[in-house]
């Protein structure tokens, strides 16, 4: 069998291009951490509905004027028509009413106010699922793979799909987007996405070394390489025809779903790595270790 890509020959250097970008998504994540949403905080947003191309400075100085200090606001919607205004504490009908009025008086309007009110127990209950969501999805990621494969490519997955998790969330904390229950929900998705084109990759890598049997680290290379090969055309082309439709839905789809476009955009372009640059090399490597081993030979280096 032959292959175009030698994927195994530069493997080292594939590795060290996920680990520098898992450090630069870590580093963002402990230096400024996450825009987290309503969802995961104590108090209240307003999507305030205004004209199309609404000014935020207006907004903002309206916002100071009545005593809110360096407010948390940006614009949204299809038209930049909305002015979200996010605050730490929950705001009375009357303090709602009173923004209502003011930005009526300062855009000559009368805008709709939409209410997202989260208290503090909600939001750390939230938090608390979702980081529990995400553990039991990879647990049940590697006794899956581990029992229809072996336990090397349950590891490889999973390390694969960390960096796929990684790497979504730390470009939302390096772009400062807003991170909501929704994003979960990518996030969610993203890691189910990746895991197949994973696994079909290491299936057709169990095939062929059912069927070329490598002796060596040479035919153990080239096991891979023709699976990857195999499996390139079906693994790009999915991930073409997925993040067409993710981006069409973040052009299109509106500011409530907007995020988690993006996200499955981020995950999709990760996914594709990890799955054939990350997982495949990782676990050649731990395979020769154990051919070696078994051999009762000591471990050469490749």
């Amino acid at each position: 069998m032959t292959y175009k890509f030698d994927i195994i020959k530069h493997r080292k250097t594939y590795l060290l291009i996920a680990l520098a970008v898992m450090v630069v998504c870590v580093v963002s994540l402990v230096w400024q951490g996450l825009n987290l949403g309503i969802d995961f905080k104590s108090g209240t947003r307003l999507d305030i509905s205004l004209a199309p191309n609404a000014k935020i400075e207006k907004a903002r100085e309206a916002l100071e004027e009545m005593g809110y200090k360096n407010p948390n606001i940006r614009i949204g919607g299809t038209n930049n028509e909305i002015v979200i205004f996010r605050v730490d504490k929950p705001l009375s009908r009357q303090d709602i009413q009173k923004i209502k009025a003011k930005f009526q008086e300062t855009f000559n309007l009368t805008p709709k106010v939409q209410e997202q009110r989260v208290d503090p127990i909600i939001g750390r209950e939230l938090a608390s699922n979702a980081i529990k969501a995400t553990v039991i999805a990879s647990l049940c990621i590697v006794v899956y793979v581990a029992f229809r494969f072996e336990w090397r490519f349950g590891v490889a997955a999973v390390i694969a799909l960390l960096y796929d998790s990684l790497f979504t969330i730390g470009m939302f904390s390096l772009l400062r987007l807003e991170v909501d229950v929704v994003f979960i929900a990518a996030v969610l998705t993203i890691i189910g996405y990746s895991i197949n084109d994973t696994i079909v990759i290491f299936d057709r890598i169990r095939e062929n070394m059912e069927t070329m049997k490598p002796k060596n680290w040479e035919d153990l290379a080239k096991v891979v390489n023709v699976s990857i090969n195999q499996t390139l055309t079906r693994s790009i082309n999915t991930v073409l025809t997925v993040a067409f439709a993710a981006f069409a839905l973040w052009l299109l789809g509106g500011e409530s779903i907007a995020n988690f476009s993006l996200a499955l955009l981020f995950g999709l372009i990760s996914g594709a790595y990890s799955s054939i640059f990350v997982a495949s090399p990782l676990w050649i490597g731990w395979k020769w270790k154990a051919m070696q081993k078994k051999k009762g030979e000591p471990v050469a280096a490749e």
